[in-house]
């Protein structure tokens, strides 16, 4: 799970990694033997009985700095990845982070311009908020909404999405399986489980390869295997 990839001077929620840093974690995948991929890629892969030498990458937001500081590296060393998006904040900003600093998100073209290159879009909610406190009209609005609203503007099925904050409940879970979505990831869903919750691993800028290694090992230790896949 990454977020932003750039300057680093003013990151109070730790969500930048640097180019330089997201390099060398790329380079460590690939020495052995991994590959990164979107994550509706993963698990075509293991629905088939294959894709253990691959790792759903996901950036998270839809910064601006996608495109000209991961896009880049990504295709460097092989890889792809699912990109989460806020239709409702195109062209704005991380206004839900209270201590700043204020980053840019893609355009409606940058989106487009992601998908073209290879990126899977998947949706982020509409306006990133938290979906365990949304009333029905809200929670149609974040689920339902954003997913036609992503589909339109790129013209390709949008089967993926992220729970904002990485908070979720039964509910939440429920919304996103009923507005079609073929899988949702989480961050750590408790005793939730299914496509619909998958854990991630936190990735950022003070992750060398010795981190890497262990967040791999203790990944497999922690969670549980994930139900349907």
């Amino acid at each position: 799970m990454y977020h932003s990839v750039g300057d680093r001077t003013d990151d109070p929620y730790r969500i930048t990694v640097t180019p330089e840093r997201l390099d060398r974690q790329l380079h460590w995948l690939r020495r052995r033997g991994l590959r990164g991929v979107s994550v509706a890629e993963l698990l075509a892969a293991r629905a088939a009985g294959g894709g253990r030498d691959l790792v759903g990458l996901t950036f998270d937001d839809g910064y601006a700095d996608f495109l000209d500081n991961a896009l880049p590296l990504l295709e460097r060393w092989g890889c792809t990845a699912t990109l989460f998006v806020l239709p409702g904040r195109l062209g704005g900003d991380n206004a839900w982070d209270p201590l700043g600093p204020r980053k840019p998100l893609l355009t409606a073209d940058g989106v487009r311009r992601a998908a073209d290159a290879g990126v899977e879009i998947g949706s982020h909610g509409l306006t990133h908020v938290d979906l365990t406190r949304a009333d029905d009209a809200l929670l149609t609005a974040e689920t339902a909404e954003s997913r036609a609203l992503l589909e339109e503007l790129t013209g390709r099925a949008v089967t993926g999405f992220c729970y904002p904050y990485g908070t979720v409940d039964r509910r939440a879970v429920d919304a996103v399986r009923d507005a079609g979505y073929g899988y949702g990831c989480a961050i750590d869903p408790g005793r939730l489980n299914g496509p619909h919750v998958l854990p991630r691993v936190h990735v950022g800028q003070d992750d060398t390869a010795v981190r890497l290694f262990l967040k791999r090992r203790l990944h497999r230790l922690r969670r549980r295997p994930v139900e349907g896949l």
